[in-house]
């Protein structure tokens, strides 16, 4: 399981199941976000997304738990990258200096 495959299956339920909208707003291919997908419902073992033909209907709800997981996992990178960036720029933040006469 990978970063990417979360973001991929989180990203396509933002975009109301629309792989093709996903891929442009990741600047990605849509191949290459349907394959990942696959993938990681293979590992799984659990269809996340029911499909129609080519086209994914709606989440399973297997797939409802695995997304919401994901939100919280792409959650925690996310404030891992700000904690990590808080303490690589030491010079940033603000000082207060106060006197008395």
């Amino acid at each position: 399981m990978k970063l990417q495959q979360l973001r991929y299956i989180w990203e396509v339920s933002r975009h109301d199941l629309n792989v093709s909208a996903t891929a442009q707003s990741l600047y990605t291919s849509q191949p290459g976000i349907s394959k990942q997908i696959r993938l990681l419902e293979d590992e799984l073992g659990v269809e996340i997304f029911s499909r129609s033909g080519k086209h994914l209907t709606h989440v399973t709800t297997a797939g409802a738990e695995v997304l919401e997981i994901a939100g919280q996992i792409l959650g925690k990178v996310e404030s891992i990258k700000q904690l990590a960036q808080e303490y690589s720029s030491p010079n940033k933040g603000s000082l207060s200096i106060a006197t008395t006469h």
